[in-house]
C-alpha cells in the first residue's frame, strides 16, 4: 500500500536525532557501563516515539509507520537467528575445549623478548576465541598489563597492544555481536561480512604488529613465567587439551569458504562442538549439569545448558575462571533487544522519510565513493563522541546510510565494513564512551594514556578510506554491474 504525506525539513529530520543523541548522553552519564543492560534500547524506542510523533506532523498514518517497523525488523531477522546460533555456538565450543584450547596455546606464543607485538598476538587470538574486546581486557588483558609493568615497559604501550589484537579480535569473530549488528544494519550476510572485512583489517593489523616490533621494550621478564605458567596449569587442569580440538573451527572455516549458508554452517559448527565434548571433557559435561539423574541425563543436560544459558568452569584461578564462561542462546538475548529497539527506530525514520532527508543533505556534498566512506567513518567517530555508545555508531549510521550506498550500486558489504572499520574501533578511543570507559578502568591505564599506542584502532578506519579513495577491493550490487555492462 501507498502512502502520500508531506516531506520533512532537514530541521524535522533531526529532530529524533537531537533527541536520540542528548537522550544517550544522559543515560549514559547516569548509567555508565549499565546503560548497556537495557536502558539504551529504552532511549531508542523513545526517540522511535519522537520520530513517530514527527511523522504524525507530516500527516503519515499510523499504518505505514507500522509497515515500516515490520519491514525493518524483517530485514534483520535472518542476522538474529544467527546471532542465537552464534551464543550456542559460544556454549558448546567452551564445553568442548576448543574456546580453552585456542587461549592455551595462544599464551605459549607470548615471547619476552617482543613482548607487546606478542601481547597483541595472544589478545587477537582470544578475542576471536571468546567474540569479546571486553572479555579479552579483563582476563588476559590485565594479566598482560601486570607483566608489562615487571618487564619495565610504559603501561600505554602495553594497553595499546592489548587493545590493538582485542579489538582486531572482535571483529573478526563470529562470535562477536558488532561483527554481527553491523552486517545486519547493512544488509548482508554475517561471513559475507567478515570475509570483506578482512581486507582492510588484515593489512591494518599488520601494519599495527610492525609497530609493535619496532617498539620493542626495555626491562626484565622477572615474574612472566610464573603469572603464565598459573593460568596454562589451571586450564590443562580442568580440560583435556590436545590438537584434536582444533577439527571442530577447521570445518567450520571449510565450510565458510566453501560458501555454505551462515545457518547451517554455524549448526554444524554447535552440533560437532557438542560431540567433542561428549568425547573429549565428559567430566566437564558432567560438572557443568550440575544435576542428580543418571550420567546420562547429567550429560544431556549439561549440553543443553552449554547451548542456552550461562555455564562457567570453575578452575581457582581468578583470570582464567573470568574468561572460561558463556551466555548461551541467553547471553545474546541483550543483543537482540538492542537489534529490535534499533529496527523500530530505524524504521520509522525511513519510512517517513526522515532518514532519506537527512541522506539528501548529506549525499550533496558526496562526489566518489572515497567521499561516501569517509563521510561514513566521521558519522560514526561522530556518534561514538556524542551518543558514547559503539552500538549506536553503528546502528544510527547504518541506517543513514543504507540508501545511499545501493544507490551508488555499492554492495551492502562495503557499508558493513565501513561500520566496523570505524564505528567498533574508535568507541574505546573516546574516554567517555562506554568502551572507552570500560577499557581504561579494567586495565587501571587512562585513556590518553594508552590511545596514542592503540596502533590498530586508528588506523583501521584510515585503511577503509584509502581503500574507498583508491577503489581497491570496492565491490559492486550485481544489478549495477549490468548497468554499467
Amino acid at each position: 500500500m501507498s502512502y502520500t504525506y508531506k516531506k520533512p525539513t532537514l530541521f524535522q529530520a533531526f529532530i529524533p536525532i537531537i533527541f536520540l543523541v542528548v537522550a544517550l548522553f544522559i543515560n549514559v552519564r547516569i548509567f555508565g557501563d549499565a546503560s548497556l543492560d537495557g536502558s539504551n534500547q529504552i532511549i531508542l524506542i523513545l526517540s522511535a516515539a519522537v520520530a513517530a510523533l514527527v511523522a504524525l506532523r507530516l500527516k503519515m498514518p499510523w499504518e505505514a509507520m507500522q509497515d515500516g517497523v515490520v519491514k525493518s525488523i524483517s530485514s534483520a531477522m535472518a542476522s538474529i537467528l544467527i546471532l542465537l546460533l552464534i551464543g550456542s555456538l559460544a556454549g558448546t565450543w567452551l564445553l568442548s575445549g576448543i574456546v580453552p584450547a585456542m587461549i592455551y596455546y595462544g599464551l605459549q606464543i607470548l615471547n619476552p623478548t617482543i613482548f607487546l607485538f606478542a601481547a597483541c598476538i595472544v589478545c587477537s587470538i582470544v578475542s576471536v576465541a571468546t567474540g569479546s574486546s571486553w572479555t579479552t581486557a579483563a582476563t588476559v588483558g590485565i594479566a598482560l598489563i601486570g607483566i608489562g609493568k615487571a618487564l619495565g615497559l610504559h603501561e600505554g604501550m602495553v594497553a595499546g597492544a592489548v587493545l590493538s589484537g582485542a579489538y582486531f579480535g572482535d571483529k573478526m569473530s563470529p562470535l562477536s555481536d558488532t561483527t554481527n549488528l553491523a552486517p545486519a544494519m547493512a544488509g548482508t550476510d554475517l561471513f559475507t561480512h567478515i570475509r570483506y572485512m578482512s581486507l582492510t583489517t588484515v593489512p591494518s593489523i599488520t601494519i599495527a604488529l610492525v609497530v609493535f616490533l619496532i617498539l620493542g621494550f626495555t626491562g626484565s621478564a622477572n615474574g612472566e613465567v610464573n603469572q603464565t605458567e598459573e593460568i596454562l596449569t589451571a586450564i590443562s587442569g580442568q580440560f583435556n587439551i590436545n590438537g584434536a580440538l582444533f577439527i571442530v573451527p577447521i570445518v567450520v572455516v571449510i565450510l565458510i569458504v566453501k560458501k555454505m549458508p551462515a545457518l547451517p554452517a554455524i549448526l554444524i559448527g554447535i552440533l560437532l562442538g557438542a560431540l567433542f565434548a561428549l568425547v573429549f571433557q565428559p567430566e566437564v559435561v558432567r560438572t557443568v549439569a550440575d544435576w542428580d539423574g543418571t550420567a546420562s541425563e547429567q550429560t544431556f543436560v549439561g549440553i543443553m545448558k552449554s547451548m542456552y544459558g550461562d555455564i562457567a568452569i570453575v578452575t581457582g584461578n581468578e583470570i582464567v575462571d573470568e574468561l572460561l564462561s558463556s551466555g548461551g542462546m541467553y547471553g545474546m538475548l541483550g543483543t537482540v533487544w538492542l537489534i529490535l529497539s534499533a529496527m523500530i527506530f530505524g524504521g520509522i525514520m525511513e519510512a517517513s522519510g526522515l532518514l532519506k532527508r537527512i541522506a539528501e543533505a548529506v549525499i550533496s556534498g558526496i562526489n566518489s565513493i572515497g567521499s561516501l566512506v569517509a563521510s561514513t567513518v566521521g558519522t560514526c567517530v561522530f556518534f561514538n563522541i556524542t551518543a558514547s555508545d559503539q552500538y549506536l555508531a553503528i546502528v544510527v549510521p547504518g541506517r543513514m546510510y543504507a540508501d545511499i550506498y545501493k544507490e551508488k550500486g555499492l554492495a551492502p558489504e562495503n557499508l558493513s565494513r565501513t561500520l566496523e572499520d570505524s564505528g567498533t574501533v574508535t568507541s574505546v578511543l573516546v574516554p567517555w564512551n562506554t568502551c572507552g570507559a570500560y577499557h581504561s578502568n579494567v586495565l587501571g591505564v587512562s585513556t590518553f594514556a594508552y590511545a596514542p599506542f592503540a596502533i590498530f584502532n586508528y588506523i583501521s578506519p584510515l585503511m577503509s578510506i584509502i581503500f574507498a579513495y583508491f577503489k581497491i577491493k570496492i565491490k559492486m550490487r550485481e544489478e549495477a554491474k549490468t548497468e554499467m555492462d
